[in-house]
């Protein structure tokens, strides 16, 4: 076994954006490792499940402490699979793990979850229900979050899911929350499906999805340019797709054009598929960091709206992250479509890392821009 301190004190971010203010293990990770110390201690091999590890606090924490294997671990940000990878292989304990889907085969025989709370109610809701239908009666769910992210409405998501829901004293601004009984629901709540009558498109959503069924002002706002795209397009980007309703337009106004979807989240790449299969349009969706997987030079258009938030912090690494991968994959001439908040000023940004960088349009939040590399 490995020391714990030593193991967490070297976990690193990347490849997700790294900054002074930005951190790799926080004190609600410690609060859950401590917390689940007797669980993890005496649980049988392969009987813990991880979700929601970020950087792989949880897991490599929990191996290094208790010398497990065969931890199950679900992470939705493909950013966060790839930083666990090489925090373990560094580490030494690439073979402690297994990464799954949110199924069945994650959480069958499950005991112990440890589980980063999300600050989505939608995306835990999803969790609890899975975790209550496939993981084992006597499992226990230890979760813990930044107060300043939590409310009362997450005990209540537990509760409806588990007999038993209690809280955690509070340590260095996070609290912890501990379910046990599980509540097996016949019909799952997610993904859910919503038709957006004024754009003839139905959006099916996943629990962890940005914006769930609904569009936001952002997107909205930038979905009334897509007309004025380059009309001789035949490969389209939507980069950092949530539900693809960017790309199940662009397929409809291009029907001859390949049109990709790509985004980091797990559950915004199968919400994204199946919008553009109930919307009856053509999209492929990838599950990629940053178009990492895309070549060079390959897109005419890339439609993007991007983050400015890195999990709590405002931050625009995320953002710049985007327009370099955005560069590199537009062919030369091809268009970058953006909406940001205006605030933000990124025309001067896109300028420099992409191209020549004009406004398209700015409402009273929202700027809408279009680069040409």
């Amino acid at each position: 076994m490995q020391d714990p301190d030593h193991v967490l004190g070297a976990l690193r971010r990347s490849p997700d954006v790294e900054a002074p203010n930005l951190h790799a293990v926080d004190a609600s990770d410690r609060l859950i490792l401590a917390e689940a110390a007797e669980s993890t201690s005496t649980a049988a091999p392969g009987t813990v499940v991880v979700i929601g590890d970020r950087y792989g606090a949880l897991t490599l924490g929990a191996a290094a402490a208790h010398g497990l294997t065969g931890i199950r671990v679900h992470q939705d940000p493909l950013t966060s699979e790839l930083a666990l990878a090489r925090n373990a292989g560094t580490l030494g304990l690439g073979d402690v793990y297994t990464n799954h889907a949110l199924d069945r085969e994650l959480l069958d025989g499950a005991t112990v979850v440890l589980l980063q709370l999300p600050r989505v109610l939608a995306e835990l809701t999803e969790i609890a229900e899975a975790v209550a239908r496939w993981a084992d009666p006597s499992v226990r769910v230890i979760s813990a979050g930044r107060l300043k992210h939590m409310s009362r409405s997450m005990n209540d998501v537990l509760a409806a899911n588990f007999t038993d829901v209690a809280a955690t004293r509070a340590v260095q601004k996070s609290r912890g929350l501990v379910a046990t009984g599980p509540l097996p629901r016949e019909n799952a709540t997610y993904p859910v499906s919503t038709v957006l009558a004024d754009l003839d498109l139905t959006v099916v959503a996943h629990g962890a999805v940005f914006s769930g069924d609904r569009l936001d002002i952002g997107t909205r706002y930038l979905c009334t340019f897509l007309d004025r795209m380059a009309p001789d397009a035949r490969r389209i980007v939507d980069l950092g797709c949530g539900t693809g309703i960017l790309a199940a337009l662009a397929a409809r106004l291009r029907p001859d054009a390949e049109v990709v979807a790509t985004d980091r989240s797990t559950a915004a790449v199968a919400s994204a598929a199946a919008t553009a299969e109930a919307s009856g349009v053509r999209v492929t969706a990838r599950r990629d960091d940053a178009m990492a997987s895309e070549a060079p030079a390959s897109a005419d258009v890339i439609l993007c709206n991007p983050p400015f938030h890195e999990n709590a912090a405002v931050h625009t690494g995320g953002a710049e992250k985007l327009f370099a991968a955005a560069r590199t994959v537009l062919r030369p001439g091809g268009e970058l479509w953006a909406v940001h908040n205006s605030h933000l000023r990124f025309r001067s940004m896109l300028a420099r890392m992409v191209g020549p960088t004009e406004v398209m349009g700015r409402n009273d939040k929202f700027t809408v821009t279009r680069s040409i590399r």
